[in-house]
């Protein structure tokens, strides 16, 4: 064999070397980068550490971490509910101590378990390093006692190959002995090559079978680029290298295009998962921004004083309840900023529902003074029971009574009882007088055929279309109200019976009075487009503002009307005088609504 035929060897046993030196390929994957699992739940967590601890899956500490971080952020979430829970309900901060949690106790069992395999896994990986750094130490020892003259090297030729092959089956040495190894490794095959005196059939074979084998690994790379799972394809693509590395050199005018083909596989692979990454980076920029404008809306509710009543706080209570619902349904934001972005987040609505509990415990302060002024006038009612002054004992109660009404709101459940217990007293003193005041009942029965005369007249009216229905109905109720009492049984059927009459009249007259004062609006509508453009759009912005404020005054004429009860038969005269203002202000509002209407069509 001539010195070029020798040249042309230690060319090929530097392939490695040379493609080595210029791909370097990143065989440690930086596990950080990898998609984090999201938990709903601290079971889920802890089954996923019953695998860990159960299994022969590999083990990683990123994932331990994670675990960890996800499992008490999960637990310290309920324990948090539990004490906020506990003090809402009226619970000293100070006596509340934290329960054992049964979960916690199964996970940390399954950590020290996971610790133990994972030392054993390490221990065991260590002692398999330093018997492949022994067992690569001894082929290259046995590869130079065959580098020692050119005729033992070829009578060797078979044994090297076979520990070659030996060699790329042995996996990982310990990290600091790697590189020396790998120069030693190189230099004696780069000495034995130079002594074998090697035909060009068996240098022809030896090529085409690295060749056959670094073909099949482009192949395998190129088919990676269809792997769904994106890091597992970059897991595989990292073996691929090394087993490309440790295969020998092909023909010379082969190699390289042999390798940009498996560099250009290995370059989509790669791309691909970079843009993975980048994806996720982007989603969790995303995540921040949608989170941002969450927390903004939350601090925006607590910087609003639209808070006046119950009604208004439980309004704002669903708007923060459904901006916690759309939170727990966004991903992780940057890692930089997930932490202080969700502090923000529970802070404001920490704050929120801080403030509702200071004005709940102030209403229920006020309920409690309210209870005691009503529990008063109980006891006083109850004390006049039984009396038979009947005239004195009279003026009291009613006297009591009025001042019933001047007493705040209660809860509905207390104050329907403590309604039943004032009415129960006032009650039992009246139906005694009524029984000692028989001779007026014959009266009553005359006056209960009267006013059912005057509630026949007021139907009648109903029916008819006359102009002057507003006198015919007032002087009705005139006459109504002269007449003096009706029996007792007969009083709330005959009572709601003529108000129920009087409400259709009364809606019969504000029909026909709205459709009066639309009509003259729409006529003065006209003088006042005569004054221009800006005096139509003052009249409408006046008109506006009339608006909102009849709402607003509806609205708190409503939820008034939520705090009282109607369940008494004599109960009902607040009620029903608040529910004519609500009525009225109703007929005003969709008037003013006509009135803003009809501007706007002349504006168009």
């Amino acid at each position: 064999m001539d010195s070029q035929d020798m040249t042309l060897k230690n060319e090929d046993v530097n392939e490695n070397v040379n493609e080595n030196v210029n791909e370097n390929v990143n065989e440690n994957v930086n596990e950080n980068t990898q998609e984090k699992r999201l938990y709903a739940s601290k079971e889920e967590v802890l089954e996923r550490a019953k695998e860990l601890a159960g299994g022969n899956e590999e083990i990683n500490k990123p994932e331990l971490d994670h675990l960890k971080t996800a499992f008490y952020h999960l637990l310290n979430a309920e324990r948090e509910a539990a004490q906020k829970a506990y003090i809402e309900a009226g619970g000293d901060p100070d006596k509340y101590a934290v329960l054992p949690d049964e979960a916690e106790e199964a996970f940390k069992a399954c950590m020290n378990t996971i610790k133990e395999h994972r030392q054993e896994a390490f221990l065991k990986a260590e002692a398999e390093k330093q018997a492949n750094l022994k067992r690569k130490k001894e082929i290259i020892d046995r590869i130079k006692e065959l580098t020692t003259t050119p005729e033992e090297a070829a009578a060797g030729f078979q044994e090297v190959k076979a520990l070659q092959a030996e060699w790329r089956e042995i996996k990982a040495v310990p990290a600091e002995e790697a590189s020396s190894l790998w120069n030693s490794y190189k230099l004696c095959q780069e000495q034995f090559y130079d002594l074998l005196k090697m035909n060009f059939e068996a240098r022809d074979y030896d090529f085409k079978k690295n060749l056959e084998m670094k073909t099949a690994l482009c192949e395998a790379a190129e088919k990676l680029a269809d792997e769904e799972d994106v890091v597992s394809a970059f897991h595989q693509l990292q073996e691929l290298h090394n087993q490309y590395r440790e295969i020998g050199p092909v023909a010379k005018e082969l190699r390289a295009d042999l390798w940009a083909r498996f560099k250009q596989a290995s370059t989509v692979v790669n791309k691909r998962h970079a843009d993975h990454f980048d994806a996720i980076r982007k989603r969790e920029e995303e995540n921040l921004e949608k989170k941002a404008e969450l927390c903004d809306k939350v601090e925006s509710i607590i910087s609003t004083d639209d808070c006046k009543n119950s009604a208004d706080w439980e309004k704002k209570t669903k708007e923060v309840l459904e901006l916690q619902a759309i939170w727990k349904t966004l991903g992780f934001a940057p890692k930089a900023m997930n932490v202080k972005i969700f502090e923000r987040f529970r802070t404001a609505c920490d704050q929120f529902f801080t403030a509702k509990n200071e004005y709940f415990s102030q209403l229920k302060e006020r309920f409690a003074e309210n209870i005691a002024k009503k529990e008063e006038l109980i006891k006083k009612a109850q004390e006049l029971q039984d009396s038979t002054e009947w005239r004195a004992t009279t003026d009291k109660l009613i006297a009591l009574q009025k001042e019933w009404k001047t007493i705040g709101m209660v809860p509905r459940k207390v104050g329907d009882q403590l309604w039943n217990d004032f009415l129960t007293a006032c009650n039992k003193f009246f139906e005694a007088r009524n029984a000692a005041n028989a001779d007026e009942r014959n009266e009553q029965q005359e006056n209960l055929v009267k006013k059912q005369s005057v509630v026949e007249r007021l139907k009648a009216l109903v029916e008819e279309t006359v102009e002057d229905l507003h006198d015919k109905v007032q002087a009705l109720t005139d006459e109504y109200n002269t007449i003096g009492h009706v029996p007792f049984k007969d009083k709330d059927s005959l009572f709601r019976e003529y108000h129920d009459t009087l409400d259709i009249l009364y809606k019969k007259m504000n029909k026909n009075r709205a459709n009066r004062r639309l009509n003259a609006f729409k006529d003065n509508l006209k003088e006042v487009a005569k004054r221009g453009e800006n005096a139509v759009e003052t009249e409408r912005q006046k008109m506006q503002r009339r608006f909102n404020e009849m709402k607003q005054e509806l609205e708190t004429y409503e939820n008034n009307l939520n705090f009282l009860t109607a369940s008494s038969k004599k109960g009902s005269s607040l009620i029903d005088d608040m529910n004519k203002k609500v009525d009225k202000l109703r007929d005003e509002l969709e008037l003013m609504k006509q009135k803003i209407k009809a501007i706007e069509n002349n504006n168009g």
